[in-house]
């Protein structure tokens, strides 16, 4: 047992473990966006998101809600993708104080290439190597870990990419 925690050497090998197969897979993940697409693996989540996105765009802060970024985060990175004409920013005309972020066509042919691969990776780096038991233990442990921290994460971000009303204050 650890002298700081009361958590044992195993969990906490454990924890090394996925933390490690964690920090390697984004590792390898990104390194096909960037080598597939030329994009950053937050380029990918944001354009990800815009794909999905009902008529291809999504408030600013829907879209920071939905990938559980900061708004100011968000911010910087459309910046950066506005500049390489792979998102744009609108005013939103119901609500002064809103944006949207728009996915335009260099933005999508982005997405287009990257998907294949990154699913390709995905494939052969993670879901080949464990059985479909390990899947379903996986998936488990997942939804409850997300249930206990964030129970409407999902519900809600299944309303943001259908394009439903806000429920919250206006981003």
């Amino acid at each position: 047992m650890s002298e700081v925690s009361d958590i044992g050497d195993a969990d906490w090998a454990v924890w090394r473990s996925f933390v490690a197969m964690r920090r390697e897979l984004d590792r390898a993940l990104e390194h096909r966006l960037q080598q597939d697409a030329g994009i950053s693996g937050a380029d990918f989540e944001i354009l990800l998101s815009l794909f999905h996105a009902a008529d291809s765009q999504l408030r600013a802060g829907n879209l920071a809600e939905l990938l559980g970024w900061e708004k100011s985060r968000i911010s910087h990175q459309v910046t950066r993708m506005a500049a390489r004409g792979l998102v744009e920013r609108r005013e939103c005309p119901t609500d002064l104080r809103g944006t949207w972020v728009v996915l335009l066509p260099d933005g999508r042919r982005a997405i287009l290439n990257a998907s294949r691969g990154n699913a390709t990776e995905l494939r052969r780096l993670f879901f080949d190597l464990l059985t479909e038991e390990e899947k379903a233990v996986l998936a488990a442990a997942s939804v409850r870990i997300v249930d206990m921290l964030n129970p409407a994460s999902c519900a809600r971000a299944d309303e943001i990419l259908r394009g439903e009303p806000e429920q919250q204050a206006a981003s």
